[in-house]
């Protein structure tokens, strides 16, 4: 790629650049990188045991897991990534490879690269559709699939009125945000983005941190409303564990398309509603949503077993 430095691309044809393919834009401290297409992939890593690993959904990045990482790597080697032109690349919107397909190539060759299969797969929204394409195309990459609030499933559900207006929902979304964005209004662009997936007063409420994620990713949101494509007959095919989570005040699109997934693999159990939560569950009730994932990966770590086996 053009982003990349030509000294970069010198040392990828030496050396392979296993970890560390260097790129134009600064990489925090604590932040490794590992070139996959050419592309330094930025992801921070901690703890050791059986690998999990966290893939954020639309306009996030491998800092929305500060309340996951630091509790789950005491058992478990997690591997927090950002996805192709997200934070720490502060991307201008021009690329012809940003695409849940190019992501979940990524993820596959991320997982490849530094030996790390089968591991534990977690994906939120965006990031969901992301995990469960990897999924669909290497399943053999796969121990655990976990699903909070997953895109991607939207093609389960039937055709009808209210399927229509919550697609609606999403398209109106990204719509505003790309007219916020063209505006220059930064600031609104997050808070209608945020209140639209969570509900009105969100946006209020979070953290300064939680403002600097969204913020810093704005420039990726222009592109966030491709959803995947996942069918029934490739749900019927997964033949590892799932875990499917959604939030008390989620958008409903999320916990029909789980239970419209569940008709096309009758082992995928109900979702696990974590209350007083919405969309961002993981962020807005940490506990509880570390609990049902925690016990989850508890259930199934050791040798693979089969999926009937462990449900």
């Amino acid at each position: 790629m053009m982003r990349l430095t030509m000294a970069a691309l010198v040392l990828g044809v030496l050396f392979g650049l296993p970890t560390g393919a260097r790129a134009q834009w600064a990489i925090p401290d604590g932040v490794k990188t590992v070139s996959v297409g050419g592309y330094p992939l930025a992801y921070q890593e901690t703890g050791s045991g059986e690998p999990v690993v966290l893939v954020h959904g639309s306009l996030g990045d491998y800092r929305i897991w500060y309340a996951q990482a630091p509790t789950y790597s005491k058992d478990y080697r997690v591997l927090s990534l950002s996805l192709r032109h997200y934070y720490p690349e502060r991307w201008n919107g021009v690329a012809d490879d940003f695409s849940i397909a190019q992501h979940a190539a990524d993820v596959a060759a991320l997982i490849q690269r530094l030996n790390l299969g089968p591991v534990h797969l977690l994906g939120h929204s965006r990031g969901g559709a992301v995990v469960l394409t990897v999924a669909k195309e290497h399943p053999e990459l796969i121990k655990t699939l976990i699903l909070e609030d997953a895109s991607g499933m939207e093609g389960l559900l039937p055709e009808t009125p209210g399927t229509k207006a919550m697609a609606g929902e999403v398209k109106g979304l990204v719509a505003r945000l790309r007219e916020n964005l063209a505006a220059g209004d930064k600031e609104k662009a997050g808070q209608e983005f945020t209140d639209g997936l969570n509900g009105p007063g969100t946006w209020a409420k979070r953290s300064a941190l939680q403002k600097e994620i969204l913020i810093d990713n704005l420039g990726t949101g222009v592109d966030s409303g491709e959803r995947g494509h996942i069918t029934c007959a490739d749900i019927a095919k997964f033949s590892f564990p799932i875990l499917t989570l959604t939030g008390e005040r989620s958008p409903k699109r999320y916990p029909e398309g789980f239970a419209a997934a569940r008709t096309c693999n009758p082992s995928i159990p109900a979702a696990i509603v974590i209350p007083n939560a919405a969309h961002a569950m993981n962020r807005d009730n940490p506990d509880a949503f570390n609990a049902a994932v925690l016990a989850f990966l508890a259930q199934h770590r050791g040798p693979l077993q089969p999926a009937s086996a462990t449900r």
